[in-house]
Order: structure tokens, then sequence, then C-alpha cells
């Protein structure tokens, strides 16, 4: 045999063979030596997977962020939350002619709070067409008269002061709880708290603010101004023709059973129809928003977003771990002749397929993992830049699941990458091997 067949058994014996077993250490040394004997086809598989594993994550981060968005567009309007407006009865059902108007009253109210499929009940009496002035500025933000239980069952979080309490609206007391918005019109730079604002010339003091609830450019939430509902109704009662004195904007309920709203809704429109003359299966006759059903039915829309993404995300993936494959066949036929010196001197069928198989494995676990950090990094930065500028949309963000499907996708790529070409070089034939050129 030449002098260069001889000294690359030398080199192999030294590096694979002590006594007559293979340390791990020394397979992975073999394998670090074969990735970097092939450096620019290395790289090119590594960043197919690399990409794969990048778009799949971003792909259903993207999802979430739309999820997250409207999930938090929603509970702007309240907790697990059914909101009922004033309506109108046609004449006919399914008919726009002859409607008679009716309004929500207090009445109402109390009539609701008795269903048993009811856990709270709220209500709102706002007015947009109100001026308020303090020491140092004026303004016409919208006024809602309210209920203590409000800003639990609405998530109107107060950062200083109280909320409304039940003496207030026993007592009609002239108090207000101002907007994060509102306080900094009416108070710019001052301190807030038991100071004084006229609304349409009555003087009220202030006993608390609310915190930010507004997302984005829209800060109107946070430009209301909340005062006892029964001072509401005792000095700004709703305008127009055959209004009730005590007629409301809204009533506001929460379900008794939590994010099921088809019985508590059913309990409701029969109570509301029954007070004011009209059959409950008229749906035209109802002004209602029922944020449960609306999260529900967001929720199903962006979970066939995921999956979708998510497929295209791992047929991505797979088309990378299909060039693994490919890379590890071309690997074992340029290396038939290594593999038949390797045999010739007594490496086994196993350490032969140890070889191969962590030399596809390391190749796809370690791009996998460089794709899982930069599409996490990539995904922070857009969260650094676009948190909260963007209504109904958050920035994408890594999801969990995903990256566990994405690793376990690669786990079973590295495994088929490294076996089937394994295999293939274990079986060859020495003899055979080593008369290839």
């Amino acid at each position: 045999m030449q002098e260069p067949a001889w000294a690359l058994l030398r080199m192999i014996h030294q590096q694979f063979f002590q006594g007559a077993m293979q340390s791990f250490g020394d397979i992975l040394g073999q394998v670090f030596r074969a990735i970097a004997a092939n450096k620019l086809r290395t790289f090119l598989t590594m960043f197919g997977i690399a990409w794969g594993v990048g778009s799949l994550l971003v792909l259903v981060g993207l999802g979430e962020g739309f999820r997250s968005g409207q999930h938090k567009n929603l509970s702007k309007l309240g907790n697990d939350i059914i909101m009922m407006y004033n309506g109108t009865v046609p004449a006919l059902p399914n008919q726009h002619t002859g409607l008679r108007p009716y309004q929500l009253t207090t009445g109402d109210e109390e009539a609701l709070r008795k269903l048993p499929e009811l856990r709270a009940v709220t209500v709102e009496l706002g007015r947009g067409d109100l001026y308020q002035v303090s020491p140092y500025s004026n303004g016409s933000n919208r006024v809602i008269g309210v209920e203590p239980n409000y800003a639990a069952v609405k998530n109107l979080p107060i950062v200083h002061g109280r909320f409304i309490r039940n003496d207030d609206v026993a007592s009609r007391r002239r108090v207000a709880v101002l907007g994060l918005k509102a306080s900094q019109l009416l108070f710019p730079g001052r301190p807030v708290l038991g100071e004084s604002i006229t609304i349409n010339g009555t003087e009220f003091l202030v006993i608390g603010t609310a915190d930010k609830i507004s997302r984005g450019d829209d800060d109107g939430p946070d430009q209301r101004i909340y005062i006892p509902v029964t001072t509401m109704h005792e000095l700004f009662p709703l305008k127009g023709d055959n209004i009730d004195p005590d007629a409301l904007t809204s009533i506001q309920f929460q379900p008794t059973v939590r994010g099921e709203s088809s019985a508590a809704l059913a309990a409701a429109d029969r109570v509301i129809a029954a007070r004011h003359g009209f059959d409950p299966s008229m749906r035209d006759a109802f002004d209602q928003f029922d944020s449960i059903e609306e999260e529900r039915m967001v929720g199903a829309i962006f979970d066939g977003m995921d999956v979708f993404l998510g497929g295209v995300g791992i047929v991505t993936l797979g088309l990378g771990a299909v060039g693994i494959v490919n890379i590890m066949l071309v690997s074992v036929t340029e290396r038939t002749r290594e593999i038949g010196l390797l045999k010739a001197i007594g490496a086994t069928k196993r350490s032969i397929v140890a070889q191969f198989f962590w030399e596809g494995l390391l190749l796809t676990g370690i791009s996998g993992l460089i794709g899982i950090a930069i599409s996490a990094a990539f995904m922070w930065v857009l969260q650094q830049f676009l948190t909260n500028k963007m209504p109904g949309f958050d920035p994408p963000r890594l999801v969990p699941w995903s990256a566990g499907l994405a690793l376990g996708c690669l786990v079973l790529s590295g495994v088929a990458a490294g076996l089937y070409p394994a295999s293939k070089a274990a079986a060859l034939d020495p003899i055979e091997a080593l008369r290839r050129e």
C-alpha cells in the first residue's frame, strides 16, 4: 500500500481507536473535523435549517401577537362582560319600519340583579355634552354616572385615591374620578386629589384618578370622568322627549358561569322584553355586545391562523431536513474510501453509524438553536419598538409551544438525517469501498 494510505491508516487508528473501543469524545472530534472540512456546504445546510426554524417561530409569533392585541382591545370593554344598550322594537320581526324606541332604566337593572344566571350587574349613564372647568384648564370630556362595582366589572384600575362607594351613591355626593387623560388635561402637571372641578357649573370634589386603559392613539377611554349614577340622574339626566327620568345609557352584566354567555343572555333578554312589551325572539329589538362570544370567535380565528402559519413553518423546516439527509448521503459517497479503511482495520458497524448519526444530529441541533436564538432576538427588538404603538396588534413574541414543536421536529429530522445515511455507510463492503476512487 502506498505511503499516503498508510499515513491515513495511522491517523484513523490514532483518532478512532484506543484499544478495541472508541470513546464518545473521539466520535465527536471526528464529527467536527468532518463538518469543518466542508465549511461552505455545512454553512448553507445549517442556514436552511435555521431559516426554517426562525420562519416557524416568527410566523406563529405574529399570529399570537394579533391574538394578544385583540384580547387587550376586548379587555378595555370589560371583564367577561355583556353590554346591553337602549334599543328599538320593530312593528314586525325583521323589518325596520314602525320602530318604537325604549330606554333601559334602573328598574331594569334591579330586575336583572335578581337573575341567578348573572353574577354582577352594573350601569352607565353617559353624556358627552357637559363642560368641565378646573382652576387651571377646561374641557368637554365624557361624563359617566356609575355604581361602585363598575371599576371591578369594567377593569378600571384606580392608581390614586379611591373609586365611588355605596355612600357616595346613596347620598348623591358631588364627587368625581378622573381618567388619566382627563386628569392631565384639567390639571396639567399639578396634583389632582382633593382638588375641585365644575361640571356645567356644579362643583365636584376629585377623589381618585384611573390608570391608562386606552391603547395606541385612541385615548378616548382615558378622557372619561366618573360620578355617582344617582348624582348623574339628579343633575344631568338624558335629554329628549318621553325619556324616563331614571333612564340609562347601558346595562352591563357578567354571567354566573365564567366564559359562558348563552344562558345569561337568554335570561336577560326575557326580562328586558317582558318589561318593555315585546317578544324576546325579536332579535332586532336588542342592541347588545357580547364580549365573551366575540373573544371566542377571535380565538377560533387565530387558532386557525396558528395552525396555518405553523404548517407553513413546518413545511419550510421539512425542506431543510430533506437537505440535511441529502447532504449526509453525499458525505457518505465522498467518504466511501475512508469508510472502507475504517472497516478494514476493525471499525464496527456501530461505530460507523454513531459517527454519521451524531454528525446529522449536531447539524440539525446547532442550526436549530441558532434559528431559535436569532428569531427570539428579532422578536425582542420588535417588541421594544412596536409595543402599544399599533392598536389591535401586539408585536410577535416567542411562543413556548412553537419552540418546543421546532425542537421536536429537529430531533426527528436529525435522527432521520443521521440514521439513514449512517446505515448506508455501515452496510458498505470494505473491499468494494477501498476499490472506489
